[in-house]
């Protein structure tokens, strides 16, 4: 394991395209135009590896949302979006899959600096998928149908439903993950005929302001998609707005219990994508060469900045010792450090306040009884770093056990696996319900396991995997509705019935 941080150059890394955004004064994105915020005010941008600033973006507060929201529906009032062909509409929509595909490096590049994974991890993974997202929704434009419904109401009835935009939309997207958070939901919005006001994190914009101008180079028209930089502030702001048709938020579970109540002026419609306690569960007929480091990824991917993490590990009892000692060999050999360094395959956590809310959970977890197999502190040097920590002798009550660390901290418990109604009591025995695995060659087991376990989506021998065609969204205070496939575009629109009376 790193003992310290090396020191990387990472200008010499960075493509002309990068430097050049880098260097630029980033501005609000409003009604097709770049200005200023209203007030003047600035905020810089941080890399996490470093803790150095890396831009400038504009702060904006409560009047650049309603200018941004007033863009937005005069865009969906009486612009082209909503009334031109799907097809085109389709087209564009593509058209900004591609666009990312042809900038992968560049956004990749941002990504790292912004938020701080692993270059591979971004460019392959995040970069990838959030084009994809694009050209899967661009074929959903041209297939947003109703159906026509027999009726026994008296006299003769022509009864049929349609499906149309919500309208103005307002999204907000955490700092994990934030392009391909953006793509998840900019690209059903879009494809449904919806116009946007983005609210990308603080802490992480740039990649948000660089998709815009892809969006506009691929033909989004004007208003069509805003971008508001800014804090807190510029989030409450939207999420009050009375001229928001809905609110789709990805976060922590607190602010969304609070986007809930402040949306309540308008009854503005509510999709939420928020925290977990994922479970995973290993069993002694699992494939170890791949369970050991699968289950290690489950946490560790994003540096455990990733709501479906399964930080809740069960090991049989039978490989209890095996696993843990894999899971604390395989964290051991991770090299901490820049994401740009190709070495490299574990980042810094988000942010200084990240990582001394991470330390203060995991000391508290120490407190109360865990043991550290492996890992804990943080390394020398510069940076928000911290070590992959695997502990054990976890038991419910704790605080490890209870809260969302979001960070590398893994919890090893053991279990027999001969009752499996106590297996699923203590799987959802969480307020949250959004995702977990199960590591079986039984296919009996892990379908009944399935089955029983109040999670949106469960793996069987994977973790953290998704696709643009598969649902994703929590049960209990993990979320509402559902991203992503077809349930991720319906959630952009309304459903109205239509009844003829023919005679």
């Amino acid at each position: 394991m790193t003992s310290s941080i090396a020191v990387f150059d990472t200008a010499s890394s960075l493509s002309e395209d990068t430097k050049r955004f880098l260097g630029k004064k980033h501005r609000l994105f409003i009604g097709g135009e770049w200005v200023n915020a209203s007030s003047g005010a600035t905020r810089e941008v941080f890399d996490p590896a470093t803790g150095s600033p890396i831009s400038t973006m504009a702060n904006g507060d409560a009047k650049d949302v309603d200018l941004a929201v007033t863009a937005a529906r005069e865009a969906f009032e009486s612009g082209p979006w909503r009334s031109m062909s799907t097809s085109e509409r389709a087209k564009i929509i593509w058209n900004i899959g591609a666009l990312i595909d042809e900038h992968a490096e560049e956004l990749a590049q941002l990504e790292v600096l912004d938020e701080g994974s692993p270059y591979n991890v971004v460019k392959n993974f995040y970069v990838r998928l959030g084009a994809e997202h694009f050209r899967y929704y661009s074929g959903w434009a041209t297939k947003i149908t109703g159906t026509t419904v027999p009726v026994n109401m008296p006299g003769e009835w022509h009864a049929y439903t349609v499906r149309e935009p919500i309208g103005v939309v307002g999204q907000i997207i955490p700092w994990n993950v934030p392009l391909l958070m953006a793509a998840w939901k900019l690209a059903p919005a879009l494809a449904a005929g919806c116009t946007i006001v983005l609210k990308p994190a603080e802490d992480t914009p740039l990649t948000a302001l660089r998709i815009a101008e892809l969006c506009q180079k691929a033909g989004v028209p004007p208003g069509v998609l805003n971008v508001v930089t800014g804090d807190g502030i510029a989030g409450a702001a939207l999420v009050e707005h009375p001229d928001v048709d809905k609110v789709a938020f990805t976060g922590s579970t607190d602010t969304g219990k609070a986007i809930v109540r402040a949306s309540a002026g308008n009854l503005k419609r509510v999709t939420l994508e928020l925290g977990g306690k994922s479970p995973v569960f290993v069993f002694p007929d699992a494939d170890l060469t791949r369970a050991i480091p699968g289950v290690a990824e489950a946490v560790l991917l994003n540096t455990g900045q990733a709501c479906t993490a399964g930080s809740r590990l069960y090991i049989h009892e039978d490989i209890y010792d095996k696993v843990v000692a894999g899971v604390s060999e395989y964290a051991e050999a991770l090299k901490l450090g820049h994401g740009l360094d190709p070495q490299t395959n574990l980042g810094p956590l988000i942010s200084d306040r990240q990582l001394a809310r991470v330390s203060k959970l995991l000391q508290a977890g120490i407190d109360e009884g865990a043991k550290v197999y492996s890992g804990g502190g943080k390394p020398e040097g510069g940076g928000f770093f911290i070590r992959p920590t695997v502990l054990t002798g976890v038991k419910p009550g704790m605080t490890v056990y209870e809260q969302e660390i979001f960070g590398p901290v893994i919890s090893a418990m053991k279990m027999d696996g001969d009752n499996l109604d106590a297996l699923v009591r203590e799987a959802n025995n969480t307020t949250y319900g959004l995702a977990a695995s199960v590591w079986t060659q039984d296919v009996s087991l892990a379908h009944k396991l399935a089955s029983r376990i109040r999670a949106g989506v469960v793996w069987v021998n994977n973790h953290n995997q998704t696709d643009a065609a598969l649902p994703f969204g929590g049960f209990k205070q993990s979320g509402w509705g559902r991203e992503m496939g077809l349930n991720g575009i319906e959630a952009y629109t309304e459903l109205k019935s239509v009844g003829v009376y023919l005679g």
